[in-house]
């Protein structure tokens, strides 16, 4: 099969953000704080000491930054509501100017002919929620769905895409199971807990958005892990990689498919709890609540059966680090799983470069679905420079879209119903845990200056939103422009 270079009508191409990675003003215009801010302010959780405080400014650069977004051809534009900059407390009185922030955002966008895609929930969980309980308690899901209702209130009229969460299996085994990001549990069954908590205010919420407003597309997104077997003639390494899959995929699909988490994870957990955190009625509740999903690639992982294993590691199976491929993150039931060091290339995260993984994540997430697939977030950071030109060329991260863009192509081509594509990141940004010390954006931010400058790799993107096409890697040289373009 040929695979088609051109993207199909009506495919968007676009680009991510989060709002606590980008915005900054975080004591401005009526914001409450978040568990972010208190995980920032704990010593020794991010790398350098670093915060979300100024971040790049987004805050105050909006507008700016929106016609950075227009210059580059961006068709879409992917970015999460911060929930404590529209109601602080995270339940009582919505913020008006945090509500009027996102309205300019929303308005200049359409004016811009950019169509917004809306996130909910990107992990900057109102502090005072996280106070009563967080994600392990029901009423923070009870929360989630009045503040999902106003914001479509206010916004749904002029944005029809919406995703409630962002990587909810971070948020839950990050977060609750391996302290490693906010707010800084380590406990498996916490993780547990708070990932069934996640799924059900999902669901609750979509219900609740839909009847506002029945034109909504409303998916949830999770960042996949493609677990291939470290050797594939092994019974126990291709049933720890099934495992993994259990965990860290299926049970973000498959009760909004069929209303059942996968058969293995309550027998493969059931040293750790007897799951009575999942209530009677609440699978109902979930079975058909989506139209979408989202898939966040950015690296695939082998796993093995390991027997020794619990000898030399705690019981949470960890893998390199870094938030997106799964670092320091727990995976709840066999300590005999172990995950293998990267193979073939890598990034500056340590993350390995496998556009097949992604190719087949999106053929296997489309055949165990039928709903439609967004790839919204993908993207890669490297140890950029910028050269005495002022040119940050970034070969490396034009090869890494190449190759991916390719490889959604291919998914297309094989079936599989994939309606767009946003790079991560549009900009360098507060990379959680490891703070300012990693760039994944096509637009470099100077931290001290705040000036933005288009990598090579912007140049190389800006060439493909306006071919509808994957522009050879040769060509990102001649496109990028000396001095490069400055915001």
């Amino acid at each position: 099969m040929t695979t088609p270079t051109q993207f199909p009508d009506g495919f968007l191409l676009g680009a991510a953000t989060a709002s606590y990675q980008i915005e900054g003003g975080a004591h401005e215009g009526g914001r409450g704080p978040s568990i972010w801010d208190t995980f920032c302010a704990t010593p020794g959780k991010v790398v350098g000491g670093d915060n979300g405080d100024v971040a790049c400014d987004h805050f105050h650069r909006w507008a700016e930054d929106i016609d950075m977004m227009v210059d580059l051809g961006l068709q879409a534009y992917r970015f999460s509501i911060a929930w404590p900059r529209v109601q602080p407390g995270g339940t009582g009185e919505f913020n008006a100017e945090g509500i009027a922030f996102y309205r300019g955002i929303v308005d200049r966008l359409k004016d811009k002919g950019i169509k917004p895609l809306i996130t909910l929930y990107h992990w900057d969980l109102p502090q005072e929620l996280e106070d009563r309980g967080g994600w392990l308690s029901r009423e923070t899901v009870d929360a989630f769905v009045p503040y999902a209702v106003r914001m479509v209130e206010e916004f749904g009229a002029d944005v029809e895409m919406w995703t409630t969460f962002n990587e909810p299996w971070v948020s839950s085994f990050v977060g609750y199971g391996a302290g490693a990001h906010a707010p800084g549990h380590a406990d498996d069954v916490e993780a547990l807990t708070a990932a069934h908590h996640l799924n059900l205010a999902h669901a609750r919420a979509y219900r609740a958005m839909k009847a506002v407003n029945a034109d909504l597309q409303v998916g949830l997104v999770n960042n996949c892990h493609t677990p291939r077997p470290w050797d594939p003639s092994n019974p126990r390494d291709i049933a720890a990689a099934q495992h993994i899959d259990a965990l860290a995929n299926t049970m973000w699909h498959q009760p909004f498919i069929d209303g059942t988490y996968p058969e293995v994870l309550k027998p493969n957990t059931a040293h750790l709890t007897d799951w009575s955190f999942v209530h009677e009625g609440d699978l109902d509740e979930m079975k058909g609540a989506v139209d979408w999903f989202g898939v966040n690639y950015y690296a695939s992982h082998l796993v093995r059966h390991n027997p020794n294993k619990a000898e030399a590691q705690s019981k949470l199976a960890t893998l390199a680090d870094g938030h997106k491929a799964g670092a320091n993150s727990p995976w709840a039931g066999d300590e005999e799983i172990e995950f293998m060091p990267p193979t073939g290339k890598v990034t500056a995260m340590g993350w390995n470069v496998d556009p097949s993984a992604m190719h087949a994540h999106l053929l296997k997430t489309y055949r165990e679905t039928g709903k439609p697939l967004y790839v919204t977030e993908n993207g890669s950071a490297w140890d950029d420079v910028v050269d005495e030109d002022g040119r940050v060329r970034d070969t490396d991260r034009v090869e890494y879209f190449h190759g991916h863009l390719s490889a959604v192509q291919s998914a297309i081509a094989e079936g599989a119903d994939v309606r767009g594509y946003m790079a991560w990141s549009l900009m360098d940004n507060f990379e959680w845990a490891q703070g300012y010390a990693k760039r994944f954006g096509i637009v470099r931010v100077d931290y001290d200056t705040l000036e933005r400058r288009y990598k090579d790799s912007a140049y190389w993107y800006q060439e493909v939103l306006r071919r509808r096409e994957v522009v050879p890697v040769e060509e990102a040289d001649a496109l990028a422009q000396t001095p490069p373009r400055t915001f």
